[in-house]
């Protein structure tokens, strides 16, 4: 059988998933989503991109703004050495680990597999992939490439299939009989659950890992139902355990292969790529921000530690608003905070790429992007404040300061956008324009940034990076005061609520009025920022208590 290669960016898998990725669920044609992404990266869209931003730049009265409002230059001025500053320290970290750091530990954890090349057993590796509600043809996939790189471990390797449907089961056992045949040192095991959630199917995974009694070096892949794994990612994976015993875990780049429009297509890979840069400037402090459920490999000693067992099943936080709040979605974050508070390394390897199947929830973009960002902010947000309080001398001020930063940049991204409303509306119509040319061209100065993360970039990712700022900012300021709301996009699990309806809509109200109370408090300080409100003066305050002003 072929083995499944990948490239970088929108590079094609190869031959046993090429039917899989040709698949449009809404009937569309799909080379016409290819021809116009493919269309998108070429020197002739760039071309007219730039265009289009000269001839606004042409229309814009670019000396009008310093003369007509100092306070939205100092504004925009601000927020832009503020945010642009810390992209470029991003942007320089991420360059320092690929180039500089990186190289230095995939050559150690390269000596230490060939150290431990003639240990008989050694490291052996559990495959866990967990599948639900998954097509047919996915699921064959996915499999197929776990199947292929389990042949492929060093030490041996068992894949641990957590399902639900009984048709899985067949298709899973017909693969294994196929692919690995009967003389083969890959072992199956499948457990089946009832459909109540991706964190029992991993604990009951998990828990069935443990009964196979791992030895101390062994090590356990978390593999996505639609997660397709490169055949030769445990051995380029394993070797970091065993160089450095206090890593804990790691987790790879990823390219996506979407079933949708073009705008789709293009959505996913500037998240990919944006993610591949930030995730490599996390990754020189050891401690990347996350441990991404498509694919993420563990010690076997902490996957079963009982502790950390109970915190992927049954997760939570106590708000001081909404009271405890039992996680459903997610389980990627409560691994990640056990190993952060446990002090754990959690690498990123970037010269290891899982190919990632993207099934849209709605074939509409807004609603399909507004679903996943509320399930990804969410999950971010709700384990923000935990790991904010375990301190910078514990996880190190850099990791602090990012994920303090997720609280700051969902405020920052929208006060330009404010500060240009406000002025626009009732002082100068002309900023407007001046914000689009803005927009315009630094959006492309971080388009081109990205290719140092990917080979070729869109021209309309300017658009859909500005999209993810602003319309990513304001769900991200709904779900800070409303993090009661989970929902997956594929299961139909929910957690039960023991309120009653007048208390549920008693949390509810509370959560939309501390949000406009938020919001109302932004909008006055950009107001006040930009001259357009007055700081009462000491005696209209003395005044309103009664004293005399004068004394």
């Amino acid at each position: 059988m072929a083995k499944t290669q990948y490239a970088d960016g929108y590079g094609a898998v190869a031959a046993p998933v090429d039917r899989l990725l040709a698949k449009v669920p809404d009937g569309r044609d799909p080379r016409s989503a290819s021809r116009l992404v493919a269309w998108s990266e070429t020197l002739e869209a760039h071309l007219v991109y730039i265009a289009l931003i000269l001839c606004i730049a042409s229309a814009t009265p670019l000396d009008s703004l310093a003369s007509a409002h100092s306070g939205a230059l100092f504004g925009l001025g601000f927020l832009a050495v503020w945010r642009y500053g810390w992209g470029l320290a991003h942007f320089v970290r991420s360059n320092i680990y690929r180039s500089i750091v990186f190289p230095k530990m995939r050559a150690e954890a390269d000596d230490a597999m060939r150290e431990c090349a003639d240990i008989e057993g050694s490291q052996h590796v559990f495959l866990l992939v967990t599948s639900f509600r998954i097509d047919g043809d996915t699921t064959s996939a996915v499999y197929r490439a776990a199947f292929e790189a389990a042949k492929q471990a060093p030490g041996g390797a068992t894949v641990v299939a957590s399902i639900v449907e009984m048709g899985d089961q067949r298709l899973i056992k017909l693969l294994y009989r196929l692919i690995c045949g009967e003389d083969t040192n890959v072992r199956l095991v499948i457990t089946r659950i009832a459909g109540t959630g991706k964190r029992d199917a991993l604990a009951y995974a998990f828990r069935a890992i443990c009964r196979q009694e791992p030895k101390a070096d062994d090590v356990v892949a978390l593999i996505d139902g639609d997660s397709i794994v490169p055949f030769d990612f445990v051995s380029k994976c394993i070797g970091f355990f065993r160089a450095d015993r206090s890593v804990g875990a790691l987790t790879t780049d990823e390219v996506s292969h979407v079933h949708g429009k073009a705008k789709f297509h293009i959505w996913y890979s500037l998240r990919f790529a944006q993610r591949h840069i930030l995730m490599s400037s996390n990754g020189l402090s050891r401690k990347v921000l996350t441990l991404t459920g498509r694919m993420s490999m563990f010690r076997a000693s902490i996957v079963c530690d009982p502790d950390f067992v109970r915190q992927v099943e049954s997760d939570y936080v106590d708000h001081w608003r909404l009271g405890r709040l039992t996680f459903l979605t997610g389980d990627d974050k409560s691994s990640w905070f056990w190993l952060l508070r446990n002090g754990y390394k959690m690498l990123y390897i970037p010269d290891v790429v899982v190919a990632t199947v993207e099934e849209p929830p709605s074939k509409h973009f807004l609603p399909a992007a507004t679903q996943l960002m509320v399930r990804w902010f969410g999950n971010m947000l709700r384990t923000n404040s935990r790991a904010l309080a375990l301190g910078p001398s514990k996880i190190g001020f850099f990791t602090w300061w990012t994920i303090f930063d997720q609280r700051v940049s969902m405020w920052t991204s929208l006060a330009g956008l404010a500060m240009v409303l406000l002025v626009g509306l009732f002082e100068a119509p002309f900023a407007f324009l001046i914000y689009l040319l803005w927009v315009l061209a630094t959006r492309y100065l971080l388009t081109l940034m990205l290719f140092n993360s990917r080979r070729r970039v869109s021209a309309f990712y300017p658009f859909f990076i500005y999209f993810n700022q602003i319309y990513g900012s304001v769900v991200k300021t709904y779900i800070f005061f409303h993090l009661n709301k989970q929902k997956w996009t594929r299961q139909k699990t929910t957690l039960l609520d023991n309120r009653t309806r007048f208390e549920s809509r008693v949390r509810d109200a509370s959560s939309t009025l501390v949000h406009v109370i938020a919001l109302t408090v932004f909008v006055t300080i950009v107001a006040v920022v930009l001259g357009q409100l007055a700081i009462p003066e000491a005696p209209i305050f003395a005044m309103a208590y009664g004293l005399d002003p004068v004394n």
